[in-house]
């Protein structure tokens, strides 16, 4: 980390935090990125060439997930099943009711899909938790729509749901947002979050850009981390 946290004791308890958390999904609590395996098995060709181009920077990540939910072809059922075998991070669940203890609100905030999220979370016990994502929406017994409600002209990724006015929002309410996230999705919002806890590829653009941050593998870890980067702000303030 390039931040350092004070270390407190768990029988400190803040009763008035000011603090809400957002974390992005696949990948930082799923285990795996939930449509790159819905394109592998039921994506029809071209999908792969709408990546291509999303990597290049020829387009949007809105423009590029439109394009391939729509090169989709399942029906609801297959679709299910499919997201029965998403796992997530095994701790996750830990993470989250440690924060309700703290009085600290969780949401999910993702470029993914809606339907994916909640149904893997629902399968996990996790149905109360918010989240925002793009919506699918089923155009045919095997066909789908990708809507981007939450989506922005100001957003500078030109994603379908711009991390940044989702941040905005929540400090705006809350005062402070932990972030938490793992990919070049997270690049963004990460430089405008009061603290950030990173895996992966956020790791390294933390370090290069100063951002404060935790490294954490699991959310096993982040829980240890929530309490602690939590009162350390408090009393720094």
């Amino acid at each position: 980390m390039n931040k350092r946290i004070p270390i407190f004791s768990s029988s400190s308890s803040p009763t008035s935090t000011g603090w809400m958390v957002q974390s992005d999904f696949d990948g930082t609590i799923s285990l795996l990125d939930v449509t790159d395996t819905l394109l592998n098995r039921f994506g029809k060709p071209g999908w792969q060439e709408l990546e291509d181009a999303w990597e290049r920077g020829d387009i949007g990540s809105r423009e590029c997930m439109k394009g391939q939910v729509a090169l989709l072809d399942m029906s609801e059922s297959e679709l299910q099943q499919h997201l029965d075998t998403i796992e997530i991070d095994p701790h996750f669940a830990g993470f989250a009711a440690e924060a309700k203890a703290l009085g600290i609100k969780v949401q999910v905030v993702s470029d993914g899909i809606d339907y994916a999220i909640r149904h893997v979370l629902a399968r996990h016990g996790l149905v109360d938790l918010e989240v925002i994502a793009n919506r699918l929406v089923q155009t045919g017994e095997r066909s789908w729509r990708l809507e981007s409600p939450w989506a922005s002209a100001r957003c500078a990724r030109a994603s379908g749901n711009c991390k940044c006015e989702r941040l905005a929002e929540q400090q705006a309410v809350h005062g402070r947002v932990l972030y938490i996230g793992d990919s070049t999705s997270d690049f963004c919002v990460s430089g405008k979050a009061d603290f950030v806890l990173a895996k992966y590829k956020l790791i390294g653009h933390c370090e290069s850009q100063g951002i404060a941050h935790a490294r954490f593998e699991h959310f096993g870890q982040a829980t240890q981390l929530l309490e602690q980067v939590i009162l350390g702000m408090e009393l720094a303030a």
